[in-house]
């Protein structure tokens, strides 16, 4: 497997429940903050979604709590492929969330694909896109979808 990409974070006061520890639907906003930067950190940014009238799209957000994360912990949150289409047009990820450098936190799966926002449908991502998918880390178990 290649090196995963990886951000880290701090827990913000804003990303705790009642209970002082993070909100379920926070780690869906880890892992998207990790995609996105991802993305934009190899030129896929929202001013090229937007020329290219492209964007990417969730058919699928799943997420494996193992360990709290609180107030004070630093988070670490990688992403890797886990299997893709030939064409780049669908894909699923995964993010593993560390916290403190060392304990899994969660995991979280997603399921994707490429929307083109003018026809509201499903398609290929253009040619200046792929660079990313090839260059993206891959899982030990990655496979190519039919």
């Amino acid at each position: 497997m290649k090196e995963a990409f990886t951000k880290e974070m701090e827990i913000r006061w804003a990303d705790l429940d009642p209970n002082f520890h993070v909100l379920h639907s926070k780690y869906y906003d880890f892992g998207a903050y990790c995609r996105m930067c991802f993305m934009a950190e190899n030129g896929i940014d929202a001013k090229w979604m937007t020329s290219n009238q492209i964007g990417p799209v969730l058919f699928r957000e799943e997420a494996l709590f193992k360990r709290e994360i609180v107030f004070g912990d630093t988070l670490q949150v990688n992403l890797v492929l886990l299997k893709m289409t030939k064409d780049m047009g669908r894909w699923s990820m995964r993010h593993e969330l560390y916290k403190n450098g060392a304990t899994l936190a969660a995991i979280i799966n997603i399921d994707a694909a490429w929307i083109d926002k003018v026809k509201r449908k499903l398609a290929p991502p253009p040619a200046s896109l792929q660079h990313v998918f090839e260059k993206a880390p891959r899982a030990d178990d990655f496979f190519w979808i039919d």
